[in-house]
């Protein structure tokens, strides 16, 4: 796929800071469980209101939060983190500021304090247009027009991009699935049941040989 095939991959950790106190006391202290749980939900409008997703895909997911070790006790703080994936760095600088702003706010409104540190992870997969439009013709004539097709978006990262920031480079994706399975129904590679066949390493090492030739 020419342009941006894969997204980049920023992560985050948000800690609230309240006010420990009893559970049936809440207003003696300030409910970081609460305020967590308010910016959680309304992070989610970032992307659905205020990035234009007719242009680009992005997506914001909280991955873990942690708070609390008593039924009885409202903690003094809690934590949460997660991931931000976007294809273009506007809209990845657009929604760190955005987040940012919003934990802040929300946390001061309620009387809470909020630190947050960001890691810029991996840049956009970008595949170098001319160069991928050069390449797919080789890939076409040795691995058959019906076995090379046009891959889609996905908001997975890839840190082959650091590569691409440096030279014009093209990343595609091998198929691994076994034939006679549909593709829609195997595991993906995340998941324990995850399988690859080895027969791909023969296609995988032509594909290589005929770019590089």
């Amino acid at each position: 796929r020419s342009g941006g095939l894969m997204a980049s991959g920023d992560t985050y950790k948000v800690v609230i800071h309240g006010r420990q106190t009893h559970g049936a006391l809440p207003w003696n202290g300030v409910d970081p469980i609460t305020i967590a749980s308010q910016i959680i939900t309304s992070a989610q409008s970032i992307v659905s209101r205020q990035v234009d997703l007719t242009l680009t895909p992005a997506i914001v997911t909280v991955g873990y939060i942690r708070g609390g070790v008593r039924v009885n006790i409202i903690p003094d703080s809690v934590e949460f983190g997660g991931t931000i994936r976007t294809f273009d760095e506007t809209t990845r600088d657009s929604i760190r500021t955005k987040f940012t702003r919003l934990i802040t706010t929300m946390a001061e409104a309620n009387g809470a304090k909020a630190n947050i540190t960001f890691d810029r992870g991996t840049p956009v997969t970008y595949n170098d247009p001319a160069l991928t439009e050069k390449m797919a013709p080789s890939l076409r004539r040795e691995l058959g027009a019906g076995q090379v097709e046009v891959g889609r978006q996905t908001t997975t990262s890839e840190d082959y991009s650091l590569y691409q920031k440096k030279v014009p480079g093209v990343f595609y994706f091998l198929g691994v699935t076994p034939k006679g399975t549909d593709p829609a129904k195997v595991a993906p590679n995340h998941s324990p049941r995850f399988f690859a066949d080895e027969a791909a390493l023969v296609p995988g090492v032509k594909a290589l040989s005929t770019l590089a030739l």
